[in-house]
């Protein structure tokens, strides 16, 4: 495990963000994570694209139409907020600051510039990296999944050249080679 700071912080009204490339786990450890400790609340998203097939309103995401997202960001309703592939994705503050009121974890799955921003919005948060082992694996990982056209692949490992070179700026770096030994790491980082 490569750990640049790990601060022993109460895990109670304490707000983590879990970041890394796309392809490198971050939905795997959190689904398991939670299974393990259902107290903490991960938060859901807003987005202004359209629901899939299988995505409920309020339970994978907030869908809200670019109206209603701009008056969110006017009124300074989000924690923080990015525009990908012409929808905006978002943090809404009201229900995490709810949660961290009641003394319960949250934690965000969040893209890098949104730990940026979550950074200036909320200082005291607890950002954690999740690297893949290699590059190759991850590049690996991405391709297996059969998902992604060859044009979605490119602009997804570009970006995570760009991703794996910020990891100096999070709290603790975590390498997911394994998602047993990964689990273990990032509950012992998160103070679980």
């Amino acid at each position: 495990m490569n750990t640049k700071r790990v601060l022993k912080v109460p895990i109670n009204n304490r707000l983590t963000t879990l970041t890394g490339p796309s392809g490198v786990g971050k939905g795997t450890l959190i689904k398991n994570l939670l299974k393990r400790h259902p107290f903490i609340w991960l938060s859901i998203s807003a987005t202004t694209r359209s629901p899939r097939r299988t995505e409920l309103n309020g339970k994978d995401y907030f869908f809200l139409n670019h109206e209603e997202f701009r008056a969110k960001i006017i009124d300074k309703e989000l924690l923080e907020w990015a525009e990908f592939s012409g929808n905006y994705y978002g943090t809404p503050r009201e229900p995490v600051n709810y949660q961290l009121a009641a003394h319960r974890p949250v934690l965000l799955e969040i893209e890098l510039e949104g730990a940026r921003q979550i950074r200036s919005s909320f200082p005291s948060s607890f950002q954690i990296f999740i690297s893949p082992p290699s590059f190759e694996e991850l590049e690996y990982r991405i391709r297996a999944r059969k998902t992604d056209s060859e044009e979605s692949i490119s602009k997804r490992l570009l970006q995570a050249h760009v991703e794996i070179n910020s990891q100096k700026e999070f709290n603790a770096v975590l390498i997911n080679k394994n998602l047993e030994n990964s689990l273990s790491q990032l509950e012992t980082i998160m103070g679980l």
